[in-house]
């Protein structure tokens, strides 16, 4: 059923931001790398958080509050996430690989070149699923932001079965959530070599996914 009043899509906003805070705070979470985040804001350096359509679940919960600007899609779908990101200080910027990127892209450039943050989904909106898409190594060249891998997993779950295989999570869980090492992309890259360093990149987040479902599985 489509939601056609702005009061509903409200409500779908505060419903979505509840679940999200009732999972995490009936869950035991450890969050793997939060202190290079925050030695790399002392430092102001730009970042671009990068996390697998499959695993955004409780990226919201996870990056709230800290003034971030993620790229959603216009869809809506991406509505969905836009409704429940809003209540959490995000700063929400409407855009994606299937829809016209030229303000987005300017807009996205100039809050890195002031030393700001944003999330983008690369294998979003519509996959194919993990294969990292070249849009997010491109903005790093031109703007000297680093690349920050994300995942999180946790002990009780569900993959759906999508093109994403979507990860659902439940409450009274144990969650994991990883901040990757950030990843340097030079300017003075070819293309070739660029295509190098999204291919390192697209593996380096698929063992994030990884590396998250095993602390799990060992720690539930």
């Amino acid at each position: 059923m489509r939601i056609r009043s702005d009061l509903g899509w409200r409500l779908v906003g505060f419903l979505g931001r509840v679940l999200l805070s009732f999972i995490a705070v009936t869950s035991r979470v450890q969050i793997i790398g939060r202190e290079t985040i925050q030695e790399l804001r002392k430092k102001k350096k730009p970042m671009i958080h990068l996390v697998w359509h499959g695993r955004i679940f409780l990226a919201p919960y996870f990056f709230r509050r800290q003034e971030i600007m993620p790229l959603i899609s216009p869809s809506e779908d991406g509505e969905i996430v836009a409704r429940i990101v809003e209540g959490w200080g995000y700063k929400i910027l409407r855009g994606s690989s299937s829809h016209s990127m030229v303000t987005a892209w300017k807009e996205m450039v100039q809050e890195l070149r002031r030393g700001g943050e944003i999330i983008i989904v690369p294998d979003g909106p519509r996959g194919p699923n993990r294969v990292l898409k070249i849009g997010a190594l491109k903005l790093a060249k031109e703007t000297g932001a680093v690349l920050v891998p994300f995942s999180f997993s946790s002990s009780r779950r569900r993959f759906l079965r999508s093109w994403d295989h979507f990860l659902l999570t439940w409450p009274f869980s144990r969650i994991v959530a990883i901040h990757g090492e950030p990843i340097p992309v030079f300017p003075d890259l070819s293309e070739e070599e660029l295509e190098e360093k999204r291919q390192e990149v697209e593996k380096i987040l698929c063992g994030l996914d990884a590396t998250a479902d095993q602390l799990v599985a060992e720690k539930a």
